[in-house]
């Protein structure tokens, strides 16, 4: 399993349209083969900091997703909403029950 951390700081004035914008990269990868996980959250205490936890059933299901058009769409749109570079820590795991 992979599990991805990707923290984002989004321009104030760029708040609206980024939640449109990360709408559809939610429904898509959401979507993936291979994906077992996908949301965003707001951190309570700044809203306009976020961070997207993902879950990957594997390496190659999170390469797919790298070369999706609704990832690449977003990335490409990122680059205009967010105040500071993309923070993304990426962990392999397996669930301990």
């Amino acid at each position: 399993m992979i599990i991805i951390h990707a923290r984002m700081t989004v321009k104030e004035e760029k708040r609206e349209e980024f939640l449109q914008e990360v709408e559809a990269v939610l429904e898509g990868s959401r979507a993936e083969e291979g994906n077992e996980y996908y949301d965003l959250f707001q951190d309570p205490q700044d809203a306009n900091s976020f961070i997207m936890v993902e879950n990957w059933k594997d390496m190659e299901a999170v390469q797919n997703h790298n070369t999706s058009s609704h990832f690449q769409k977003f990335s490409t749109a990122a680059k205009e909403l967010l105040a500071a570079p993309l923070a993304v820590n990426v962990y392999q795991g397996e669930k301990l029950n």
